[in-house]
């Protein structure tokens, strides 16, 4: 018995299939990919932090997203990168390891949806209530509403997490590129009844909630736009509401995709390369939609370039 505890503390992971004369041009795929979303999200939230004219509730709440993009990419891609170059025999994985990546991973997807809930929020009260934006956005309610993201999300997958860690185990194989909660109740062989009715239950609150409030929140922007005869208002509406539309699309379809191939076991493969496409597509586009296509940052990262070129030019 304390033999078998102990094979199942360190667990072989799948990771990421890679014939090996691709293993090296996905390496260097990969880490492209990973450095570009770190520089390019750091950057802006150090932009937006230096810069006092972007000291505004949108930029402030668009940090949270540029943060969240950062931890969910340093959860997946360093594990992926090492597995790719690992031979599949040698794979191994601890299993609190896996645990903490599997909590990671989760807390990280669930937080997308709550950031991009309460930026939402943000972008309804700026233009159906213009003259009261300032009373309600105050810095203590942008605090409130980033803290309160970050704790709805991180109670969720305590308990989605919590739920599969209390289970024992059977099995020493993670069949996934990397662990999630499905690959911690799946190593037991006891019943998952009730990790499959929370993970459901789960998976419908978030997902419903968020499509609902930012559905609810833009046809009311829609109908304050279509109403005003102001093209000033209107032209500011489309511009950052479909900026912010742009990234809940990209992340919601990538998210719906997983849970619809779940249904299709024999689909698993396509699965798979979706759940790394999640952690690795949005966080690479987040900051360069929201980078080029606000007018106030653009302008601010055209000033800083300038800037440090003209200073190497005088030099």
């Amino acid at each position: 018995m304390e033999n078998h505890s102990l094979n199942t503390d360190i667990l072989i992971l799948e990771g990421l299939k890679v014939s090996p004369e691709s293993s090296i041009p996905a390496f260097v795929l990969l880490l492209l990919i990973y450095i570009f979303i770190m520089v390019s999200n750091i950057g802006l939230v150090v932009l937006i932090t230096m810069e006092r004219s972007l000291h505004q509730p949108m930029y402030l709440l668009f940090c949270n997203m540029s943060v969240n993009d950062v931890f969910g990419a340093t959860t997946i891609i360093p594990q992926l990168l090492r597995n790719v170059i690992t031979p599949i025999s040698e794979r191994y994985i601890h299993y609190i390891d896996c645990v903490i990546q599997a909590f990671c991973a989760h807390f990280s997807a669930s937080a997308s949806h709550t950031v991009l809930m309460i930026m939402a929020f943000d972008r309804y009260v700026a233009i159906c209530s213009p003259l009261r934006y300032t009373a309600i956005m105050t810095s203590r309610m942008v605090v409130a509403l980033s803290v309160s993201a970050w704790t709805v999300a991180l109670l969720m997958v305590a308990i989605l997490v919590g739920l599969s860690v209390r289970l024992s185990r059977c099995r020493r194989t993670v069949l996934h590129p990397f662990c999630d909660n499905a690959s911690l109740f799946k190593l037991s062989c006891e019943s998952v009844l009730i990790n499959n009715i929370y993970g459901l239950g789960y998976t419908v609150v978030l997902l419903g909630s968020s499509l609902g409030s930012v559905t609810l929140t833009y046809l009311k922007i829609a109908v304050v736009c279509l109403s005003s005869r102001n093209k000033s208002l209107n032209g500011k509406a489309l511009q950052t509401c479909a900026t912010h539309l742009t990234v809940y699309i990209i992340m919601f379809v990538s998210g719906s995709i997983i849970i619809i191939l779940h249904r299709f076991p024999y689909l698993s493969d396509y699965r798979k390369l979706a759940s790394i496409l999640f952690h690795v597509v949005p966080p690479a586009m987040n900051a360069v939609i929201y980078g080029l296509q606000i007018k106030a940052v653009r302008q601010k990262i055209v000033i800083m370039f300038t800037r440090n070129t003209g200073g190497e030019m005088t030099q």
